[in-house]
């Protein structure tokens, strides 16, 4: 682990618990980045720093891999950075509150390019559920747990 500030990145282009990041990491002074293309708009009453960076595809997680350090915290929904970032010994954690784990990923990175194989060839594929309450609340424990460490 480094010596100096934690800071918590978020992949903020459809991350939905950006107010519960915001406040958590202001509770417990951590330094806050969001990271979203220019294509999204983020609220900019959090008084957080945003990173905007380039539209083009993978470009926040791209900023993201490049900037974050061994014990940093990541939100971020995207299988394919957390693969990339857990080695790094970065702590990664879904807007739903799973922990991302070394030793899961290459289910989760198989699972992700056959469900990208069915839908290229036309067939449906089920997207994710529904955003609930419920999930806010794991998330909520889940990253403040990570945050008091």
């Amino acid at each position: 682990m480094r010596n100096d500030v934690q800071t918590v990145y978020v992949d903020a282009d459809s991350c939905p618990v950006k107010e519960e990041i915001d406040h958590l990491c202001k509770e417990y002074n951590k330094k806050l980045v969001f990271v979203a293309s220019y294509a999204h708009a983020i609220n900019p009453s959090l008084g957080t720093l945003t990173v905007t960076v380039d539209s083009r595809t993978e470009e926040a997680d791209l900023y993201i891999v490049n900037h974050c350090r061994c014990g940093d915290i990541v939100v971020t929904q995207d299988h394919g950075l957390a693969a990339l970032l857990l080695p790094k010994g970065v702590n990664v954690i879904s807007p739903r509150g799973k922990h991302f784990l070394e030793g899961d990923m290459n289910e989760l990175l198989f699972a992700r390019h056959l469900g990208k194989i069915q839908r290229r060839a036309g067939m449906k594929t089920k997207g994710p559920k529904k955003f609930t309450t419920e999930d806010i609340l794991k998330f909520c424990e889940q990253f403040e747990k990570n945050l008091s460490k």
